[in-house]
């Protein structure tokens, strides 16, 4: 069994570098034509979806809430795996990621990421400091963000998150856009952050809650957006593993 995962997570990581290449021309119209970043999310939706069909691992889109096609969002999801990239593909609203500067050096995909995407070096302040400013201006030009507010895979104990960074809640606060909480709750057991990587049998399941708006926050009361964002994700996450309990 253990061989056949191996041979499984291989087949993952190849089919997804095959079809990034496919892709690729199409990713150069947003990069070359700036106003067409919508093309962004739906390019990587079509790239999530093939990529888990083909890939024979099942997912579900779970939306609690209908979200407004005209209206931005900040998507805040618990991470837990490298699976979580893909899984946010999915997202049915047009975004774009704030996300850790690890993918640069890839041939060609770090190009694209950094024409397309922003990126952060968490390790230093001035890069936080201007993923923030570069936020700000993405939201100005009309983007939703999806920023992984733990800032990364840092947990040492999935299901239980990290705590949470300031930057989504300050974002939110300062250009009063909602943030929607997303729970993941099985990626870190279909896709353990552990050597070697190897994937598992499961189903990838996304859960899009309802928006919170920032009106009844300050930039000083961010410590309480930030629970009320973290306790909608936790409870989703703590039913969700303690009915696999049962």
């Amino acid at each position: 069994m253990r061989v056949l995962r191996t041979i499984h997570t291989y087949y993952c990581l190849i089919l997804f570098a095959v079809l990034f290449i496919i892709l690729l021309p199409f990713f150069l119209i947003p990069i070359i034509f700036k106003n067409q970043f919508k093309l962004v999310g739906i390019l990587n939706r079509w790239w999530a979806y093939i990529w888990f069909t083909l890939s024979f691992i099942p997912f579900k889109i779970e939306c609690r809430a209908r979200l407004n096609s005209s209206q931005q969002y900040i998507f805040c999801p618990n991470h837990f795996s490298y699976l979580d990239i893909p899984a946010l593909g999915l997202n049915p609203h047009n975004s774009i990621f704030v996300g850790k500067n690890d993918m640069e050096h890839i041939p060609l995909f770090g190009f694209m990421y950094r024409k397309l995407h922003i990126m952060v070096n968490r390790s230093k302040l001035r890069s936080r400091m201007n993923s923030i400013l570069l936020s700000l201006k993405a939201i100005e030009a009309g983007k939703s963000l999806v920023i992984f507010p733990e800032g990364g895979i840092v947990t040492p104990t999935p299901p239980q998150m990290a705590a949470f960074k300031d930057g989504a809640f300050r974002v939110s606060v300062e250009k009063q856009i909602p943030i929607v909480p997303v729970t993941i709750p099985n990626n870190w057991i279909i896709l353990p952050d552990r050597n070697p990587l190897r994937v598992q049998a499961g189903c990838v399941r996304v859960i899009f809650h309802e928006p919170i708006y920032p009106n009844a926050y300050t930039l000083n009361t961010l410590e309480a957006y930030k629970k009320e964002v973290y306790q909608v994700i936790d409870k989703e996450l703590t039913l969700c593993n303690s009915t696999k309990k049962l």
